[in-house]
């Protein structure tokens, strides 16, 4: 099978993607993958480095509403079209299947005016703008959340699968046990993991301070704290005026490298509302304090937030709301009664998906069965 996987912008479209990639790498040795992004996205780095072949297209980001900069994306997308028709002519791939991002949009687009068999995936609640539009022409769009069908047109919704969102599997692999271990956790020690998704989180920051202030050296408790590479120096002078001596249960770094560790070892995350922070959180069991960053397209970070609160696997503070006593306070009303502590675990592993990879190459092997079967 030759597959064409387009998806770029960001770790929440590119991550997917890799992990679909090494599904089908894995699968078969006969198979064949070819990767579209754009030029200059963080695909483009990521995407050789992970052994894929990578070629790039034209394509810009469509805004919402009417402006100049939407006419320059329709040119950029007519040229995007046309390179991606290139691309697919000289790869002759069997299936495309699109992860998410604006460079989806030409590349899915060329595979569908060719007959190519598609499949594209919405990994939050509240579907981009992209997605929305391709939904109507392919083959299959799967989803992450139930609740997502009803903002997709009422075309398009008999081609909705549930299949949730990859995880990568060092996550699914890690025992918990192991991983206490490993960080040297005793069994009472309650560990809390804040982090505001790669880049990290400015209001997250700010709070977790005071956090750090109330616990700093209770053995109880082991904190540790992800700022982000560029708000790292930031945070530890903002500590340093603060008066805060950091003691051995607190940990802050700039990034996180062994997440798969930590994650599995936590009791509470605190974090952002990215789909694949919550796909992982979701796959292990943990409970989280959401804080959706306000400045995502269409919201998209508190849809994905308030569906894992409804379940009772969440608590949801916005970041207008956000505060260190706020945020305390939350940590409190979850750590001082063990029955929510292990209900909203139970909730979250409920919400969790880890078969996903095995899903989707099923519905692409049957796409492509299908596609060879009408053409004889």
């Amino acid at each position: 099978m030759k597959v064409l996987i387009t998806g770029g912008g960001t770790g929440g479209h590119i991550n997917p993607a890799l992990a679909i990639a090494q599904k089908v790498r894995n699968e078969a040795s006969a198979n064949k993958i070819l990767y579209v992004g754009t030029k200059n996205g963080l695909e483009s780095e990521l995407i050789p480095k992970s052994g894929f072949d990578f070629k790039y297209v034209t394509a810009r980001y469509l805004r919402r509403k009417f402006s100049f900069e939407n006419v320059k994306t329709v040119f950029a997308s007519v040229k995007g079209v046309m390179e991606a028709f290139k691309i697919i002519n000289e790869f002759k791939p069997d299936i495309v299947v699109g992860t998410g991002g604006y460079v989806c949009g030409p590349v899915v687009l060329a595979a569908c005016l060719r007959k190519i068999p598609t499949m594209i995936l919405e990994q939050n609640v509240f579907p981009g703008i992209t997605n929305k539009m391709l939904s109507r022409v392919v083959d299959v769009v799967g989803i992450n959340f139930t609740e997502t069908e009803k903002y997709f047109p009422a075309e398009a919704r008999k081609k909705l699968v549930l299949i949730g969102n990859p995880v990568r599997k060092d996550i699914l692999t890690t025992d918990r046990r192991s991983s206490r271990s490993k960080l040297n956790l005793r069994t009472d020690v309650v560990l809390i993991y804040s982090f505001g998704g790669s880049g990290g989180q400015l209001s997250l920051n700010e709070a977790i301070t005071d956090v750090i202030k109330k616990y700093n050296g209770q053995r109880n408790v082991k904190i540790i704290h992800v700022t982000g590479k560029k708000l790292y120096d930031d945070f530890m002078d903002n500590i340093e005026k603060e008066g805060i001596v950091l003691k051995n249960n607190i940990e802050v770094v700039d990034y996180m490298y062994d997440a798969a560790t930590v994650l599995t070892a936590s009791d509470i995350v605190i974090g952002s509302a990215g789909a694949i922070t919550i796909a992982e959180i979701t796959a292990v069991g943990i409970p989280s304090i959401l804080i959706p960053k306000t400045y995502t397209a269409e919201n998209h970070q508190e849809y994905n937030a308030r569906a894992l609160e409804r379940e009772g696997a969440a608590r949801v503070i916005l970041e207008k709301d956000l505060s260190g006593s706020l945020l305390i306070k939350t940590i409190e009303e979850i750590l001082e009664n063990k029955n929510v502590l292990k209900t909203m675990s139970l909730n979250s592993k409920k919400l969790g998906n880890i078969d996903v990879e095995n899903k989707i190459y099923g519905i692409m092997s049957n796409l492509v069965n299908l596609s060879s079967g009408s053409n004889k």
